[in-house]
């Protein structure tokens, strides 16, 4: 349990709402979390008894949730003053510059990958879709080489087409529906999520061609989740857990062992249930009463700034480190070296996209449609 001294007044916005410090700290742990996941996890083709973390692609739907419960509180008091169209290019004005640079590096990691030999070879015409695809958050034919991903330059970028259907969504419905509405359609929805992960004895699916369908079941019940748990605050419990308490919490789910099955009784598939219906939204609950002192504040503040672009900017370099490990790679002493150099790399690249790219492109942009800065100049309010 952690309390501010008086000495620390509550971080607030510009527009005087009150930061989730802790939360924006968990969301750079679990972005933390799911690059050593595809650091480790393609150098084994990400065969689920062979993982240090089997269980973290479910990050993904934990950014889902918090997604939910960010827009909701960034937006439902705006709408007296605010268009559809108005919040559409908001969110694509905080997104979008980052799914460029992540289309930009994929192509010049498909092109210029000093280790893929011949492995790689596609028609000009191929890239050029996938790379206009890419530039666009859309999906594409695969590409030699990509391991069937559905956004093969950058494979992550499929849930920032979710992330897109889910602010749409927002924007024409979840926001007109009140409470009972909302938790009806979250109940659904998670009883469609469970379905699924029972049915298939995990939640990884939606990242490919062949199970693109899965994308937006991982996205609803998080995504609406999230939203209902903002609405809710009022009549929620008031658990109080700090960030170092919930990223243990968070390392331990994501490090469980892969459980096996029993008959028709995929327990591996419960147990990730378990997970996203019911322990990420508990995090979310607690992590939003907790908070810091002022020192803690700063790293909350900014693992939750680099946290999206770390997430969205780092799989061209594991590309290059897969193909590294199939043709050059040595020793597992040797191996181990280069995977932690390269997750260094990924962070530093991360917060050198964050201020030279990302920064100053929404800035031109936000100049470019009037819409200043007081919205998106927050941490955790608009940084999903």
């Amino acid at each position: 349990m952690t309390s501010k001294t008086k000495a620390t007044p509550p971080d607030r916005t510009r527009g005087g709402k009150m930061h989730f410090e802790v939360l924006d700290g968990l969301r750079g742990v679990a972005a933390l979390l799911v690059v050593a996941f595809h650091i480790q996890g393609i150098t084994v083709l990400f065969d689920a008894n062979r993982l240090l973390l089997p269980h973290a692609y479910l990050a993904v739907d934990f950014f889902f949730a918090l997604s939910g419960f960010v827009v909701g509180y960034a937006y439902d008091d705006r709408w007296a003053s605010m268009s559809t169209r108005q919040f559409l290019v908001r969110r694509l004005v905080r997104l979008h510059p980052l799914v460029v640079l992540g289309a930009l590096l994929g192509l010049i990691s498909y092109l210029a990958d000093p280790f893929a030999g011949n492995k790689q070879y596609a028609s000009g015409l191929m890239i050029a879709l996938a790379f206009v695809a890419a530039i666009l958050a859309l999906p594409s034919a695969p590409l030699p080489n990509r391991l069937g991903d559905s956004h093969p330059l950058n494979a992550p970028a499929w849930t920032l087409l979710q992330e897109y259907f889910g602010n749409l969504a927002y924007a024409l419905v979840l926001r007109h529906l009140g409470t009972r509405a909302l938790a009806g359609a979250a109940i659904v929805a998670g009883v469609i999520s469970a379905a699924t992960a029972l049915s298939l004895g995990s939640y990884d699916t939606g990242w490919g061609l062949s199970n693109f369908w899965g994308a937006p079941v991982r996205l609803a019940y998080p995504f609406i989740t999230g939203l209902l748990i903002f609405r809710l605050h009022d009549r929620l419990p008031r658990w109080r857990l700090g960030l170092v308490p919930l990223s243990i919490l968070l390392v331990l789910a994501f490090a469980a062992p892969v459980l096996p099955a029993y008959g028709i009784l995929k327990l591996n598939g419960l147990y990730q249930a378990v997970c996203v219906l019911i322990l990420f939204p508990a995090m979310i609950v607690a992590g939003r009463h907790s908070d810091g002192g002022e020192m803690a504040l700063r790293v909350y503040k900014a693992a939750g700034r680099i946290s999206y672009p770390l997430y969205i900017t780092h799989y061209p370099f594991v590309y290059l480190y897969m193909n590294w490990v199939s043709t050059l790679g040595g020793s597992t002493g040797a191996t181990a070296v280069v995977a932690f150099s390269l997750y260094a790399f990924t962070i530093a690249f991360a917060l050198a996209a964050y201020r030279y790219w990302d920064v100053p492109l929404r800035s031109a942009l936000h100049r470019r449609t009037r819409m200043g800065d007081a919205v998106e100049r927050r941490t955790l309010t608009c940084d999903d």
